[in-house]
């Protein structure tokens, strides 16, 4: 199953977990405010959920297939 990522930078705090933790897959804009490469699609989808577990504000969502929202 290949999960899809989005980050609500409403809600990003710029705590740059994601960022360390997964630099190929994440990284800041202009605003210091997390985004999602391309590149993003690499991860497994065990290291997506990770990211969205370790954001400190809950700003990583992972949705499956279906769009449903799992993190």
């Amino acid at each position: 199953m290949a999960y899809r990522v989005e980050i609500d930078q409403d809600e990003c705090m710029s705590s740059g977990r994601c960022v360390a933790d997964y630099p190929a897959a994440f990284a800041f804009d202009d605003d210091e405010l997390a985004t999602v490469l391309a590149s993003a699609g690499n991860l497994t989808d065990q290291q997506l959920l990770r990211a969205a577990r370790n954001c400190p504000s809950r700003a990583i969502q992972v949705f499956d297939d279906n769009g449903s929202l799992l993190e």
